[in-house]
């Protein structure tokens, strides 16, 4: 083992029951860079994590921390060996202040034995400060932005004296200047010496940020190096193992009849203010737009998830003041929602009760399930968007990101519907995974459906659509067409030019 190397993993092996989650995995992270790790969901990233981190436990190959092989039993035992991993999930108690949050597990007593409040607060006040974070120690964390609630973390870990830093697609939730915020903190970090293992899907941070990348694939590490030995085609051609010449399906649908139409919608709170578009069967539309424009909220009324103001919805030729879920959904309107994990699946249930839940009426017989059926039209949406499970009887929660999206859209093809609204459907999910729900997409067009597709990432609205709306301050500022489809007219639009 080298002292080179702030973190070495040799021939790690990770069984489940019927699974190989991890397969003789082996590189090192020499002290003082930025080491990425990427690979399609499912390749086996989060568990090599929970490795590091103490939360499962090998079956197999060592760990070694500079130079010296540990045993790491629990996150306990590597926040002591200097090992943070900040999760994408962010883990605090959101109701207890910042202060106390940054000192959980270490809180300072006076000479009786009490906590120390003064002491806490004084410290985590001086540390905000000290890292430039915009809260206050005693502000109650469940109410803090998400950007400083991620660097609250970042801040956690290096005040405990963590050198080898995890975090896992840390720009999930963030804009891009959080992002370009949260780049120079991670800058600052490898400056000092700390090793940062970066994992994302967002190949453009991955390029801007490392010095070194790790590829997996199927639970084993498939290439180590440099960054600079790669580039994109080559990293993406090693995660998927082919050569990926497309990123993006032909599109196969001809514009029809148009299914959707707003009328001076405006949706609550004045995030969605005189938003008319429409959607027409066998076309994917998308909605580009800065976070905070109005796009989610825009969309949660016209799918009556949250009450519209006033306007009209134009649905099937039938005219709303007012909808809701139901209504929406009885008249083939659907939605598949930006939080997934919140909105779109029940966790603790199989893909087969999530798949089934919201066609009920269609297996349903006197009011009881028809088992039989039901399997059978599951199976058939199972097997069509390769969920992948050893069978669909799996918990929800045990899926991968992109095979919850994939389970999310599975539910809402069963039921058939005429339009259907998808909000940031490839967050977080590898280049594999999306490309497939692309197909899905141009395949649900083709057959007639309208689409409208919200995403903040603007090479995939390029890519997918032929006529996108941009919105800013609550308002649809323009629709683009064909050729006039840019990065630079969107963004023009997008940030209040006309």
């Amino acid at each position: 083992m080298s002292e080179e190397y702030a973190l070495e993993l040799s021939n790690i092996t990770k069984t489940f029951p019927g699974v190989k989650a991890l397969d003789r995995v082996s590189f090192g992270v020499k002290k003082g860079v930025v080491h990425s790790l990427v690979g399609e969901n499912g390749a086996g990233k989060s568990t090599l994590m929970k490795v590091i981190n103490g939360m499962h436990k090998a079956n197999e190959g060592t760990v070694a921390v500079h130079g010296k092989v540990v045993d790491i039993a629990s996150p306990h035992m590597a926040e002591a060996l200097g090992i943070s991993m900040i999760f994408q999930e962010l883990v605090y108690v959101p109701g207890l202040t910042v202060a106390e949050n940054l000192c959980l597990g270490h809180h300072p007593t006076t000479k009786l034995g009490l906590v120390d409040w003064r002491k806490i607060n004084k410290d985590a006040q001086e540390l905000l400060d000290r890292e430039g974070i915009h809260a206050k120690a005693t502000d109650i964390m469940g109410e803090v932005r998400i950007s400083d609630a991620q660097m609250i973390e970042i801040a956690k870990a290096v005040n405990k004296g963590a050198d080898i830093v995890i975090m896992d697609e840390p720009t999930s939730s963030l804009t891009q200047h959080e992002s370009e915020t949260l780049f120079k903190k991670i800058n600052e970090l490898r400056d000092k010496g700390c090793s940062v293992i970066y994992i994302s899907h967002k190949m453009e941070e991955v390029f801007q940020l490392s010095d070194y990348i790790t590829i997996m694939r199927d639970g084993q590490s498939i290439q180590t190096g440099p960054i600079s030995d790669f580039d994109e085609q080559k990293v993406i051609a090693a995660m998927v193992g082919r050569e990926v010449s497309n990123l993006y399906p032909e599109p196969k649908g001809t514009p029809g009849e148009v299914l959707l139409e707003t009328k001076n919608l405006n949706a609550p709170g004045g995030k969605g203010k005189n938003i008319n578009i429409k959607l027409r069967a066998g076309e994917i539309v998308g909605m580009a737009g800065l976070v905070g424009a109005g796009r989610t909220e825009t969309v949660r009324a016209i799918c009556g998830m949250d009450p519209m103001v006033s306007g009209e919805i134009i649905l099937n030729g039938k005219t709303y003041t007012s909808m809701t879920i139901g209504q929406a959904i009885d008249n083939g309107l659907v939605m598949a929602t930006e939080d997934r994990r919140k909105y779109g699946i029940v966790a603790c249930r199989s893909i087969k009760e999530n798949i089934s839940l919201p066609n009920l009426k269609a297996i349903c017989k006197a009011g009881f399930i028809q088992r039989k059926k039901e399997r059978e039209q599951v199976q058939i949406y199972f097997d069509r968007l390769r969920i992948k499970a050893n069978n669909m009887d799996v918990d929800a929660l045990t899926l991968s990101g992109g095979n919850q999206q994939k389970l999310v859209l599975a539910k809402w093809m069963m039921s058939n519907p005429k339009v259907l609204i998808l909000d940031e459907p490839t967050r977080g999910i590898d280049v594999g995974a999306k490309y497939e729900i692309y197909e899905l997409m141009t395949e649900m067009a083709a057959a007639g459906m309208a689409v409208l597709m919200i995403s903040s990432e603007l090479p995939e609205l390029l890519g997918m659509c032929k006529r996108i709306y941009v919105m800013a301050e609550g308002e649809v500022r323009g629709e683009l067409k064909d050729e006039e489809i840019s990065q630079v007219n969107v963004m023009k639009l997008a940030t209040g030019g006309k």
